[in-house]
């Protein structure tokens, strides 16, 4: 003690403890002034000019540049442990980390330290729970239920620079990801945090707009990460990147929450059965069949039918495997998330006078900052995950669009000052693909299947976003404007298109040969039409002729009613099985319809219907 005073609270004691959290350390000063001997054994570096606290530590103290003193408890995870370490229960380690790589002058050799060597203290004390977790903060933050009481810790701003807030922290440092709240607001404001600065100021991204913060404002620790709500009462609902409902129906009352950041599922968990998700869509079932938990690419342009595909598919899925979707809007315009909320209300697949509703909506639109919109996307992954774990459901996830979650993440990296990589992108834009695209996966219990619409910037597939993407596909489905021009719905490129699981070993032989005959033909078609152009059908061989005919009622037959676009087209929607487009198409192509008129296969189901609608159109003719 110096002059009575704990080595704790005098300047010299604060200054050589300062990278100590604030908590335990009177309980380290105490540790450190009672056991004087572990440091004769094996000196801790402190900053240099303390003599004060060499006195009161009755000890000689190396004047080595600065060292930082970091507490871990037993077995250190920081580095691997030393031979003799964790002997006799949990003591406590003392882990210096060189700043200068130099041997600090006038010391010898034995008095060196080599860099990153520990030095174990006697087991005095355990340390308390929540030192455990700041040094493991990241593990921490993924747990699915807090493990701390709401406003724990209070913090005050004392940096707001655009969407980033810095908040400072007497005791309690949050760990990294942890949901902070600003109190006297009118409306919630959440942030995250996202670094650490220095032994009581963390960099926060904020979740909304940052308008009217001022320095000094107070900041409640939630004590976890941004935690939503989750379970059957979501569907039909709109919320936002927080939970909070914007669809102006009230509060939305579920019996559980979730974090959004969780890790992916354990590999003992995965199931490896592949197994195709029938949607009842003719073009896609047959030449680019959906894995169950695969993620599927949906390209396309402004007015080619992706929101009718969507909304089909959503439809389909609950009507055929009893499943719920979650749309995921990043980052996309506010006008469109409304009018498919209001389409989705006039083709059923939301009702909002019962709870017959299909779909879960999350929103975190392009005039959210940057924060919401690289979170969106998780926080309606954690909706699915809840479908897909707690009730083993096959859900659909749709995200449009992908790329504003890689363009937000671009954002927010920017914002935290880290150096960008290649065209400008964060450098940990694999990093942060991988950890939520991992998410999405088939388990023992039910499957996330995810529809991803996915935005090439200037066209360019070398781009880093969409390149990082594809990585993680296992089907594409490419919308063409050339078809929908055509007036064939699904616009669906029956050649572009691709899947990973169209494999013998997986589809079975018959429907891989149908799909392969399918494609070979409408090739053969395409090679042709420049022919047919300059010198007419008549110039054509008889095979050829006999080509071109059976392409033309296969492109036709490739279009089907969609029951969610009833109302826009008059015709009755059709769900087709498996096994019928596969015995259709294939009847296609042994020529058993040769006789058929092309408008027959125009806007039908199974090939049943192809044959009632012919013989209706030769009475009428007749």
């Amino acid at each position: 003690m110096k002059g009575g005073t704990p080595l704790y609270r005098n300047p010299d004691g604060l200054q050589l403890l300062s990278g100590i959290p604030p908590q335990i350390r009177p309980s380290v000063a105490e540790v450190l002034a009672a056991h004087p001997e572990a440091l004769r054994v094996s000196p801790v570096f402190f900053p240099p000019a303390l003599p004060g606290v060499a006195e009161v530590l009755g000890s000689r103290l190396l004047q080595a540049p600065g060292r930082r003193l970091v507490v871990a408890t037993g077995p250190c995870k920081a580095r691997p442990p030393s031979p003799q370490h964790n002997q006799g229960g949990r003591p406590l380690a003392v882990w210096r980390r060189r700043v200068s790589s130099r041997q600090p002058q006038g010391s010898s050799t034995e008095n060196y330290i080599p860099n990153h060597r520990m030095a174990l203290l006697p087991n005095v004390f355990s340390l308390p729970p929540f030192a455990e977790q700041m040094i493991d903060g990241r593990n921490y933050a993924a747990q699915t239920a807090p493990s701390a009481k709401p406003g724990v810790a209070n913090g005050r701003i004392v940096a707001v620079i655009g969407a980033v807030v810095d908040v400072q922290f007497d005791e309690g440092l949050p760990p990294i990801l942890n949901a902070l709240e600003v109190s006297g607001r009118d409306t919630r404001l959440v942030l995250e945090v996202a670094q650490h600065l220095g032994e009581n100021t963390v960099r926060t991204i904020a979740m909304d707009g940052t308008e009217g913060l001022v320095r000094g404002q107070k900041v409640l620790d939630t004590g976890a990460p941004i935690r939503i709500p989750v379970g059957p009462e979501t569907l039909g609902r709109i919320m936002n990147v927080i939970g909070e409902p914007i669809d102006e129906r009230g509060p939305i009352t579920t019996k559980q929450t979730a974090a959004i950041h969780a890790e992916a599922p354990e590999f003992v968990d995965m199931s490896v059965e592949q197994e195709i998700l029938v949607t009842g869509i003719k073009v896609v079932d047959l030449l680019a069949p959906y894995a169950k938990g695969g993620k599927i690419g949906l390209f396309g342009g402004a007015g080619v039918g992706k929101t009718v595909l969507i909304m089909e598919l959503i439809n389909n899925v609950a009507k055929a495997h009893g499943g719920y979707s979650v749309f995921a809007g990043v980052g996309e315009r506010t006008r469109e998330g409304n009018d498919l909320y209001h389409e989705m209300i006039e083709s059923g697949v939301i009702n909002l006078k019962d709870t017959t509703s299909k779909v879960a909506l999350v929103y975190g639109q392009m005039n959210e900052p940057p924060g919401a919109r690289a979170r969106v996307a998780l926080t309606g992954l954690t909706v699915a995950e809840y479908f897909r774990d707690q009730e083993g459901q096959d859900v659909l996830l749709f995200i449009d669009n992908i790329f504003r979650f890689t363009q937000a993440g671009s954002e927010v990296s920017a914002l935290l000052g880290r150096i960008p990589s290649a065209v400008g992108y964060q450098p940990t834009l694999a990093t942060d693909m991988g950890t939520m695209q991992e998410r999405i996966t088939t388990t023992k219990k039910g499957s996330i299947t995810s529809v991803q619409a996915i935005y090439v910037p200037a066209d360019d597939l070398t781009d880093p976003a969409p390149a990082t993407t594809f990585a993680h596909l296992d089907a594409t489905t490419v919308l063409s404007r050339a078809i929908a021009e055509l007036g064939i719905y699904p616009a669906v490129d029956p050649l572009d298109s691709t899947s990973r699981i169209m494999d013998p070993n997986i589809v079975g032989q018959e429907h891989y040969d149908v799909a392969r005959g399918v494609q070979k033909i409408l090739q053969d078609y395409k090679s042709l039409q420049d022919i047919i152009a300059i010198l007419g059908m008549d110039e054509l061989s008889e095979e050829d002729k006999l080509t071109v005919a059976r392409a033309r009622k296969i492109q036709r037959f490739l279009s089907q009613p969609f029951q969610v676009a009833e109302v826009f087209t008059g015709h009755l929607g059709k769900l087709v099985p498996l096994k019928e487009t596969i015995s259709g198409f294939q009847s296609i192509l042994r020529g058993e319809h040769d006789s058929l008129p092309e408008q027959a296969f125009y806007m039908v189901g199974p090939i049943a219907e192809v044959v009632q609608k012919a013989e209706k159109l030769a009475e009428e003719h007749a």
